[in-house]
């Protein structure tokens, strides 16, 4: 028994989805440049959050090869399910935010230990920041299209995206306070606040990858 044709679309609907493609296609070379400047003054200003934003950068590329093959997939056949390449990507994905998890509760506490402090966190207040200001247009972006396309793939994408302005807040908050007061384990508390939140995206990775969901990260 032969399956139903896939839906054809209209030139709006494929003049949209090609919009949906290049602002995944720009998600992911954003995260590129920010992980590498992220992690390159983290590393020379001894600021362990800043560091730790720019793994999960490198990290969030990886979600973003997922989303721009779940575009092109849905855009080919908006009916069809996820298959094994975008579960195998969400499951990578999943481990990467699992170890960063781990690696920054180590290196926190290691801070909280030794008290060392970082140098300055100056470009960690810049970073942050440009973050949020991209991070919202692209979200403002998806939901556009989104909404045009009535695709929930695409929409909860967007909200999903909003966990990404929550850690740059983070690093915002701890690196602006520390650069006005140099109050110690401002670093650390902001490393501990970076763990939870990738804590929390590994899991969403695990739970989307085990099911059809498009987005379960508005669970409490």
């Amino acid at each position: 028994m032969h399956s139903a044709p896939p839906l054809s679309l209209s030139k709006p609907e494929h003049k949209l989805y090609s919009v949906a493609f290049a602002l995944a296609i720009f998600t992911i070379v954003y995260n590129l440049v920010e992980g590498i400047l992220a992690t390159y003054f983290g590393y020379e200003d001894e600021t362990l959050t800043l560091f730790g934003f720019g793994i999960d950068s490198f990290i969030e590329m990886i979600s973003g090869i997922g989303i721009v093959y779940m575009i092109l997939r849905i855009r080919k056949n908006p009916t069809s399910s996820r298959g094994k390449f975008e579960r195998t990507a969400l499951r990578i994905t999943g481990y990467s935010f699992y170890i960063l998890t781990s690696g920054l509760l180590l290196s926190a506490a290691f801070i909280l230990y030794t008290g060392q402090k970082p140098e300055t966190t100056f470009w960690g207040v810049v970073i942050s920041l440009i973050s949020i200001v991209v991070m919202l247009l692209l979200i403002y972006g998806k939901i556009k299209i989104g909404k045009k396309l009535q695709s929930e793939p695409i929409l909860a994408d967007a909200n999903c995206t909003k966990v990404c302005i929550y850690m740059s807040v983070i690093l915002l908050v701890s690196s602006g306070i520390y650069e006005l007061t140099h109050l110690p384990y401002l670093d650390a508390a902001g490393t501990l606040g970076l763990a939870w939140f990738s804590y929390r995206e590994g899991q969403e990775c695990f739970e989307k990858a085990a099911t059809n969901k498009s987005c379960s990260c508005d669970h409490e």
